[in-house]
Parts: C-alpha cells; structure tokens; sequence
C-alpha cells in the first residue's frame, strides 16, 4: 500500500466504553474468578469514569452476567463450526466439542471453566449461579438435539453423559491432564455406541479410534 492510500485508509473503529468493560472484566473474571475483582479495579483497567461504568452496567453483577453470555455465545459458535466442519468432512458431528475443547486446552483458555467456576464460586442460588446453571442445561440441550439427529437411542439420557465427560475433561485439564479431552473423545464414542448409533457412524468410529490407535 503507497504512502497516499495510507493517508486515505480509514481511520480504525474506536472500542466503545461498554466493549473496553466487557473485554477488561472477560480477562479478570475468567482467571481469578467473581468475588475477587472489585468494581474499582474494573474501572482501572478498562480506562473508563466510574459514571460510565455505571452508566452500561448497575453493578458488577450485571456485567457478570454479560461476561456469562460473551461467553457462551462465542463457545457456541465455536462448536457449531466445528459441527459442521466435521459433517463436511464425514466424522461425527457429536465429538465435534472435544476437539474444540482440545483446542482451548492446548491454548490454555481459561474461560472454559467458566460456567463451572462460577457455580461453585457463587452457588447455586445466588443469580449468577443460576445463570451458569442455565448456560450449563443449554449445552445438554445442544448435545441431546446431535445425538437425536445422529439417531441415537434416548438423546437426553446420552446428553447427562456426554456433559460428564465434558465437564471431567474441564477438571483434568485443570488438574494439568494434557490429554484431558482426547480421554473424554475417547469414553465418548463408547458412549455413542452404547446408545445404538446406526451401522454407518459407528463404522466411522471405529475407523476413527483405529487411526488413533
């Protein structure tokens, strides 16, 4: 690009006030948690006037719950993706969550404890909790709905299963287990047998595990 275009190139999107708190308290929260994040230090780090912090957020709850759905829905988005990245490429689309979360362990991201954390940081009474509880029975209700469109026996049942596994190799991570979703991928096809997949996935599992293997 000449010196000219430069000149002419737009000038960069300003970050607004609300998305400076928002990203300041998705970096805080997701590593030491709620309770240990005051609002004072929010504000510091996000570069705003306490007016204006209170301005997009009531208290620190509200943006509690906002860090909760950021969350979510960038963890959705990025097992839709892999869903269907795996359906394009003829793997089962069930086990496409373990190989973004073995993607977001291998990196490190701690946000994926999240919904977790804050159940036990908070309880299960307290609003945050029952919004993590919340996001937590959404994503039993992702996996229920690919294992109905896989034809597995009893979806719901397999997805209380299947959220074991998920949430185990959340844990194991934690604990320093590098191959903490691989294990989970691993229980998780003899899951998917035990639920009666057709003939045809289940041949792409066992391809899948002998090519592992």
């Amino acid at each position: 690009m000449q010196m000219d275009e430069l000149s002419q190139a737009p000038p960069p999107a300003r970050v607004s006030a609300r998305d400076r708190i928002l990203s300041t308290s998705y970096e805080l929260f997701a590593r030491r948690g709620i309770r240990d994040v005051g609002v004072d230090e929010l504000i510091a780090r996000a570069g705003v006037a306490k007016a204006t912090f209170y301005k997009h957020f009531r208290s620190k709850d509200e943006l509690a719950l906002a860090y909760l759905e950021r969350w979510y829905q960038l963890r959705r988005t990025a097992i839709e993706d892999a869903v269907e990245r795996r359906g394009s490429e003829g793997g089962p689309a069930l086990l496409a969550i373990f190989d973004v979360f073995n993607d977001w362990f291998r990196q490190g991201t701690a946000e994926v404890s999240s919904f977790l954390h804050v159940l036990i940081e908070m309880g299960r009474d307290h609003p945050l909790g029952r919004a993590a509880l919340d996001y937590l029975a959404k994503t039993r209700a992702e996996l229920a709905a690919l294992a109905e469109a896989a034809g597995l026996r009893d979806p719901e049942d397999f997805a209380w299963s299947c959220h074991i596994l998920v949430k185990g190799s959340i844990i194991a991570s934690a604990e320093g287990d590098e191959r903490a979703a691989e294990r989970a991928r691993e229980m998780a096809v003899l899951l998917i047998k035990e639920h009666h997949a057709p003939r045809a996935v289940v041949e792409v599992l066992e391809a899948e595990v002998l090519e592992a293997s």
